[in-house]
């Protein structure tokens, strides 16, 4: 259990906030590509950190990032439209570049007027199907990321955003929680209707043990942990790293990463990728989308444009489970993997209260993931970097094997804990 200052030191992600500032060390993943699909476009409402701005793509394809409120009299730029390589203000026509240059300002007839200041923009990268952007110090600015899927060709990748209305830490114990797999998605996981595609491969045997043996190790990068099932000679093994702040490399060919918008909500991304496999393509991209329930997020109220609607899972609407389901027999009477995931985090409450919970061995990679969180933000809070600050991640691997019963599951990612130097 934690105190109610460490749940808030580890939860709370404003840019006053220790972790909030931690995380304003680091390249953060602000929308997909694919949400701003052409040149001149709709422009796009972006939450990070409690903090709003607004994307847009100009006439030459280029990616801007602006503060969302105009620099003049304040009017939101999401009203804005794209046009002549920048960013008008409905209000009073003002029109600027993606680095904040501001282009024209047709209501002031002094032609200085505009070179004297520019909007707040932000530095942004597109890479692996994500518009990246950095909100820290200039100063501070790390490396850009070295992950392999980030210069692959379109046809190898499936990127994917949904939005979960919960705190970021919820979304991440979950994902280093292998034990909730074989129980909160055992109908999914049994159910005849799953395509034959290495997912569902990869996954099939955690239906048969509840309670793998869960191994967790500090890394530099932050943590990996093994989940062992043991089966006659052989141990089913899952490896799952997580990089601080955001990152989770999944063992099934997942790279994830989970952003904060506000205290109360982010932003789960998904890349699927691993070097060989057609993810961009049909029918693999199609099935894949399905199997997990990414084909129905805006159903759910898990996109950016359906979030606030009455689609959104919530008490009122009893989460949009299905009870007729449940007493038919399926175990959730939630429609995936996806919306289970989600919807279980979503009940626990914007901030989960972490001071009465009471965690077993199933979960000793979440209380690894505390100690490291908490550890980032207090490094920082005492003027130091935080956890992962500009570490080269290229070699860094989730896995998914079959070994021999007794075999150290760290042989498996011998690269994620680099050999101790010589003396």
């Amino acid at each position: 259990m934690l105190s109610a200052s460490d749940n808030d030191l580890m939860c709370r992600t404003g840019r006053d906030a220790p972790m909030g500032k931690a995380m304003r060390h680091f390249w953060i993943p602000a929308l997909l590509s694919s949400e701003l699909p052409d040149p001149d476009c709709d422009p796009v409402h972006v939450e990070l950190l409690g903090e709003n701005f607004v994307a847009f793509r100009d006439s030459e394809g280029k990616v801007g990032l602006l503060d969302e409120f105009c620099c003049h009299r304040g009017a939101s730029l999401t009203l804005g439209r794209s046009e002549n390589c920048g960013l008008r203000c409905v209000y009073h026509g003002w029109l600027f570049a993606a680095d904040g240059t501001v282009l024209e300002t047709p209501n002031i007839p002094d032609p200085k007027f505009k070179t004297r200041f520019k909007a707040k923009a932000f530095p942004v990268r597109e890479a692996g199907g994500i518009v990246w952007t950095y909100i820290g110090e200039p100063a501070a600015m790390p490396d850009f990321y070295d992950f392999p899927f980030l210069d692959a060709p379109a046809s190898k990748l499936l990127p994917t955003v949904q939005i979960v209305g919960c705190n970021y830490v919820q979304v991440l114990e979950g994902l280093l929680d292998s034990s909730h797999l074989s129980l909160l998605h055992i109908s999914q996981f049994t159910s005849e209707s799953l395509p034959d595609i290495k997912f569902v491969q990869n996954t099939g045997h955690m239906q048969h043990d509840p309670a793998p043996r869960i191994e967790a190790q500090e890394t530099e990068f932050g943590l990996h942990y093994g989940a062992v099932r043991v089966f006659g000679d052989r141990a089913e093994t899952n490896v799952t790293a997580f990089i601080s702040p955001f990152f989770i490399l999944n063992p099934n060919d997942i790279y994830m990463a989970i952003v904060p918008m506000a205290d109360d909500k982010c932003a789960f991304y998904s890349v699927w990728y691993d070097g060989v496999r057609d993810y961009g393509i049909d029918p693999l991209r199609s099935d894949q989308l399905r199997t997990v329930g990414l084909d129905r997020l805006e159903e759910y109220g898990m996109t950016r444009q359906t979030f606030y609607t009455a689609s959104l899972p919530s008490r009122a609407n009893g989460y949009r489970q299905d009870r007729d389901l449940v007493r038919a027999g399926h175990n959730s009477g939630i429609c995936s993997f996806v919306q289970e995931d989600a919807i279980v985090c979503m009940s626990c409450g914007g901030v989960r209260d972490r001071s009465y919970e009471h965690l077993g061995t199933a979960d000793m990679a979440i209380a690894q993931m505390y100690r490291t969180l908490l550890k980032s933000a207090r490094q920082v809070a005492a003027g130091g970097k935080p956890v992962a600050y500009n570490l080269s991640v290229a070699e860094l691997r989730g896995a998914r094997v079959t070994l021999p019963v007794g075999t150290d599951w760290r042989t498996v990612v011998p690269r994620n804990v680099p050999e101790p130097a010589m003396a």
